[in-house]
């Protein structure tokens, strides 16, 4: 079977050169896909006559300063509104974009739509645990929220973990001030019970921010606010800690000579903690497969994203997240 992934060639801070390696590296891996890259043809020649690999004229941009709703309502030649309307006319299964988030968002709510039953698509994203990587979703979609957004986010991310990160039964939990039932704001605790009461996905009850890092559960759910403060937070934790290491491997002979030691230990971590590895942010609960790179990947990253879209193909997820709901509205 080839899956056949919509990628705009237009989004990120490097495009299009970052876009057009990544995509022919993603070709040279992964043989069973079909790309359809969409910009401005001009800007795109070198990626003519590369087998498996349609070109497509798509001469307006949407840049990170045009306002999200209204670019994708006004721009429809876009690179990014064009790889959208492929997916909704079936001429692709997944879109691929490191474009302006809030374009992306748009683009998904407004030119694909929302699986029915689902009140509010997610902004997903794989982050590295301890003992394992988990998922954190919402992670600033919606960031105000009701109690049966949570309760999809929790199913949604279900599936994505079973079907694309191949975790047989994942552990959800939900981001709170505290493990008990009680704890948490009028919002959280709602959102308890309805996660309690379902038996649709796996909840394992709520869980602490000073604990996600760790590894303990595989899906994180909290409301799109507290989630992108969480995100941020962690990225920023992560560049500070790796900073102050490197600062105190650099402070002595003695250090120096440590840290040579240690090299392929530090490399092992570094990969481990880089997004470029994971590709980017899905965004669950519309009609197709939608993969938000980060603004900044390069080849590497557009490579990961367009792999992403790949197993979330193989996965059917929309497919998964679509019966999921179907069942959770039966238990609401």
């Amino acid at each position: 079977m080839e899956y056949i992934i919509a990628v705009d060639a237009m989004g990120g801070d490097d495009a299009p050169a970052s876009v057009i390696e990544g995509a022919k590296a993603a070709l040279d891996a992964y043989p069973d896909i079909a790309l359809r890259v969409y910009g401005p043809k001009e800007l795109l020649r070198d990626l003519e006559g590369v087998e498996r690999l349609t070109v497509c004229d798509a001469p307006e941009v949407i840049t990170m300063h045009d306002s999200p709703m209204l670019a994708v309502r006004s721009k429809a030649n876009s690179s990014l509104v064009q790889a959208m309307l492929a997916v909704r006319s079936g001429q692709a299964g997944a879109v691929v974009s490191a474009g302006s988030t809030g374009a992306v968002l748009a683009g998904g709510m407004f030119r694909l739509g929302r699986i029915e039953g689902i009140d509010r698509p997610a902004l997903t994203v794989v982050l590295p645990g301890r003992k394992k990587p988990y998922l954190l979703l919402d992670c600033g979609a919606n960031v105000d929220c009701q109690a049966s957004y949570l309760n999809q986010f929790g199913l949604m991310g279900s599936v994505y973990m079973q079907k694309v990160l191949h975790v047989e039964s994942p552990e959800v939990c939900l981001l709170n001030i505290g493990t008990e039932a009680e704890k948490g704001n009028r919002l959280v605790k709602e959102a308890h019970q309805l996660m309690m009461q379902q038996n649709v996905y796996r909840f394992a009850g709520n869980i602490e921010a000073r604990d996600t890092p760790e590894g303990l559960c595989d899906v994180v759910v909290a409301d799109g606010f507290d989630g992108n403060l969480m995100l941020k937070h962690n990225e920023g934790l992560a560049r500070a800690l790796m900073g102050m290491l490197k600062d105190e491997m650099m402070a002595s002979p003695r250090c120096k000579l440590g840290a040579l030691l240690l090299k392929p230990a530090f490399r092992a971590f570094k990969l481990k903690m880089s997004y470029q590895e994971y590709g980017g942010a899905p965004l669950l609960g519309v009609k197709g497969s939608v993969i938000k790179a980060h603004g900044s990947s390069d080849a590497t990253a557009i490579k990961n994203a367009i792999r992403q879209a790949r197993i979330m193909l193989e996965g059917d997820v929309a497919k998964r997240i679509a019966q999921g709901v179907a069942a959770l509205s039966r238990k609401e």
